[in-house]
């Protein structure tokens, strides 16, 4: 014991003798490793104060030289690991995996080196344009390429194009060179129809920016030269032109198809990567909107080394890009153009859509106008007389039949309101069969009150689709029959009038789902039917099916659709559905059938009868095909 404390005494007594610099050489020498790993975790966040601080001889243009990297690639995200030093006396060398997230493009990784240097003891960054990347030299800089492929067409169900790549021009607004914004607004709006706002919203950033061309709607070649005359000269629009986007096929299509214009502010919030400021993306609640991404695919890019002269030194990273898939619609031209014929010598505003009963495809949507609603999918109308066909397929459910007496007097009292008929007809007591085919208000009135409720008319419409979101492929509105509040309100309903909603989709469909016995899910694109699951409603009684059939065939051959000319055997329904006010009310004219396998609904709106104004349409219609 007295041994060791000698040696330890002996250990005090010479360190004490040769002073503090002998231990100072005894230290452990410090480590490049956690100089390297703050380094690059302050450049993780782009702190450039704290990684400066760290190197030797820093350049003067240090921070702009780390930025200009960023800026350029467009970076959104940094991460930089280091791995295990490797020392020479004053020298060493610590390697680091790089991953940078380029917006739109997706991420870029690579191997990258950090050398120090050890002077008075300390470690440091010895800091070269190699540090931002090991092939990088002095007077060169790294570029970013982005490409999208060609925006794959739209077909026809023959497999003609309705869409694909043509010329276009973009209209864009120079804030430097607008002398009045108003009139660049006026002339944005009438001749290009931009909505105001988008125009308005235009006009502030080319404000905030006005030496930048904004970009506020691209237009087919073809369309641009019929408003060119009248745009052209507008002070503070400029154009420029590209491969972009060109339509063909019957015209009435362009309402479906939609626009490809520049993304906006919200469609990058929806859309995300790999979408980025100046990319064209579809829009117009059209097809171009909803397949987007099919049609769009995604873009390819590299990370290139260039000189000073601008030329490729080396490609660093390749981002492999993905052609997009053409969309192939079920939507017949031959159909198309009939149904516009058959609507054109019409002064309303009207729609058509036709169907197949066996599949669901829709094969022809035509709105009259062409330019903006798409009121054959997102119009709510009252369905009027059209409606009877649910009704009358509940009233057969409970056991009417088809020759049983009802009374069809002038006016009929339910729940304290008072029902008459159009132009007052009365028709005495007649068969069920003849109340239907000539669309006697007051019978079904009457009917609906002694043998239905409310949940089993509500249970009726669920088996055409009533209710159901109908997702034909682009915006759809969904049909409704709410439960009656009273007895009023059931015999309002029982004839399509009261809080019924339909859409001339829906009325085709209840068309289509009497042909073929079943609803089947109405589809605008091949191969995007969507049938089964808990939605899809239950098929008709089979007998109930066939008692309509026959009972639509009626109302052509006898009723209410006989003086329209319908060729062929055709079973239809008309209706006759009031809105709005006045005295007498304004009516929608309707008018649903079927031929074979083919189903539709027309409506004019404000048209007046529906037997002699939407019917002889669909007679048109049908001889056009």
């Amino acid at each position: 014991m007295r041994r060791w404390m000698v040696v330890a005494l002996v250990a005090v007594v010479v360190l004490a003798g040769v002073g503090a610099g002998a231990w100072w050489l005894l230290r452990p020498k410090a480590r490049p490793d956690p100089v390297a790993a703050a380094y690059l975790e302050a450049w993780g966040r782009s702190d450039w104060p704290a990684m400066q601080a760290r190197v030797a001889a820093p350049p003067a243009d240090f921070a702009a030289q780390h930025t200009a990297m960023l800026e350029t690639l467009r970076v959104t995200t940094a991460s930089f690991a280091p791995g295990t030093a490797t020392v020479h006396d004053d020298r060493a060398e610590v390697p680091f995996q790089a991953r940078l997230t380029l917006r739109a493009l997706g991420e870029w990784s690579y191997q990258g080196v950090l050398r120090l240097v050890r002077r008075d003891d300390r470690w440091r960054v010895d800091w070269s344009p190699a540090a931002l990347h090991p092939d990088l030299a002095a007077g060169q800089r790294v570029q970013r390429t982005r490409t999208w492929p060609d925006r794959a067409p739209i077909l026809a169900a023959d497999g003609s194009e309705l869409a694909g790549p043509g010329p276009t021009v973009t209209i864009n607004i120079v804030g430097g060179r607008v002398k009045d914004p108003a009139q660049v607004g006026d002339a944005l709006e009438v001749h290009a129809k931009v909505p105001r706002e988008v125009a308005g919203k235009a006009l502030a950033a080319a404000e905030r920016r006005p030496d930048q061309a904004v970009p506020v709607i691209t237009l087919p070649q073809a369309d641009y030269d019929l408003i060119r005359d009248a745009i052209h000269p507008v002070p503070g629009l400029s154009f420029s032109q590209a491969v972009g986007r060109e339509y063909h096929g019957p015209v009435t299509t362009r309402t479906l198809l939609g626009t490809v214009g520049p993304v906006t502010a919200d469609d990058l919030k929806e859309l995300g990567a790999p979408y980025q400021t100046g990319d064209q993306v579809g829009h117009g609640n059209g097809l171009e909107e909803a397949f987007e991404r099919r049609l769009a695919g995604t873009p390819s890019g590299e990370v290139r080394l260039v000189g000073k002269d601008g030329q490729t030194v080396k490609v660093l990273h390749e981002f492999a890009g993905e052609d997009g898939e053409a969309v192939k619609t079920t939507l017949d031209p031959r159909v198309q153009e009939a149904a516009e014929a058959a609507l054109e010598p019409l002064t309303k505003p009207a729609a058509l859509v036709a169907v197949r009963p066996s599949t669901g495809a829709l094969v022809a949507v035509v709105n009259t106008p062409v330019e903006g609603y798409n009121r054959a999918l997102l119009g709510r109308y009252p369905p009027g007389s059209t409606f009877k066909v649910v009704t009358a397929a509940a009233l057969l459910a409970g056991g009417l039949r088809p020759g049983d007496p009802v009374g069809c007097p002038k006016e009929a009292k339910v729940g304290g309101r008072t029902f008459g008929n159009f132009e007052d007809e009365v028709l005495g007591k007649i068969p069920f069969s003849s109340a239907f085919a000539n669309s006697c208000n007051t019978a079904f009135v009457q009917q609906a009150a002694r043998r239905l409720d409310g949940e089993e008319l509500v249970a009726a419409a669920a088996r055409f689709g009533f209710g159901l979101d109908p997702s034909p492929g682009v915006p759809a509105v969904t049909s409704r029959v709410p439960s009656p509040s009273d007895q009023a309100d059931l015999a309002a309903e029982a004839f399509g009038q009261g809080r019924v909603t339909a859409s001339p989709l829906q009325m085709a469909m209840v068309a289509a789902t009497v042909a073929e016995g079943r609803w089947h899910q109405p589809h605008l694109v091949a191969g995007e039917a969507a049938d089964g699951g808990a939605e899809v409603p239950e098929p008709l009684d089979t007998k109930v099916a066939a008692t309509l059939r026959t009972l639509m065939r009626q109302v052509v051959t006898e009723g209410t659709a006989a003086d329209a000319g319908l060729p062929g055997k055709v079973a239809g329904k008309t209706g006759t559905a009031e809105f709005g006010t006045g005295d007498p009310l304004p009516t929608h004219a309707w008018f649903i059938g079927f031929r074979g396998d083919l189903a539709f609904a027309v409506i004019v709106e404000g048209g007046g009868v529906g037997g002699r104004v939407a019917a002889p349409a669909g007679a048109r219609f049908l001889r056009g095909l």
